[in-house]
């Protein structure tokens, strides 16, 4: 467990540059007292002692505002920024090196039973507000833009945004954890400046449409 802290504390050292002392991370970074609440409780879980891990996977939840169900797995160097807000479903498996933004839920839809909550790879950016829901898989590499609701498969070096999320390909380049998500690119809105280009070409004679006898 303390290697696993240090780990941690290493980890926010690298994503965040607010941070200023192992002290100051360790007391005051609440996405990682809700992960360190969830390893306790996931043993407890494992153990079928659900009671127990249900009430301490509340009492985290109050604690930081941010709720992990005792189920859920979660690997290593998971950063959460922020955090609240957050809700990470039972059956849900979080790789390595994920990070999350506040308001992020990985849910179910509502109409599953058993497997019902996402899988997200290693190395993903989830950014604030996003929704992952469902049985799927989020592969490796993946960046989810903000507010964006993802219900299907995403597969490895790919970013997502929209409402539902379109897959944004990156012409083989990988997207890493640098991605400004400030600036993602909107298919809607190219779409719309499409169809603008479009009708002014028409106006203007430089395109003969169809539909116009």
């Amino acid at each position: 467990m303390f290697a696993r802290i240090k780990e941690d504390i290493a980890m926010v050292f690298e994503q965040d540059p607010a941070a200023r002392s192992s002290v100051e991370v360790f007391l005051t970074y609440s996405g990682l007292h809700a992960i360190w609440w969830h390893l306790v409780a996931h043993k407890l879980y494992n153990r079928k002692r659900f009671f127990s891990a249900r009430v301490i996977s509340q009492i985290s939840r109050f604690m930081t505002g941010i709720e992990i169900h005792p189920g859920a797995k979660i690997g290593r160097r998971l950063f959460i920024d922020h955090g609240m807000g957050i809700v990470i479903g039972e059956t849900c498996t979080i790789g390595d090196n994920v990070t999350i933004y506040q308001g992020v839920t990985l849910g179910g839809t509502g109409k599953e039973s058993g497997k019902r909550h996402p899988d997200i790879g290693n190395n993903v950016l989830i950014a604030a507000g996003a929704k992952v829901l469902g049985n799927i898989q989020v592969g490796n590499n993946v960046n989810v833009g903000a507010n964006s609701v993802v219900l299907r498969n995403v597969p490895d070096y790919c970013t997502v945004v929209g409402i539902p999320g379109h897959i944004v390909k990156q012409h083989g380049k990988r997207v890493g954890k640098s991605f400004d998500h400030t600036k993602l690119p909107d298919p809607l809105y190219e779409k719309l400046k499409e169809l603008e280009r479009h009708i002014d070409g028409v106006k203007n004679g430089e395109i003969i449409d169809d539909y116009i006898i």
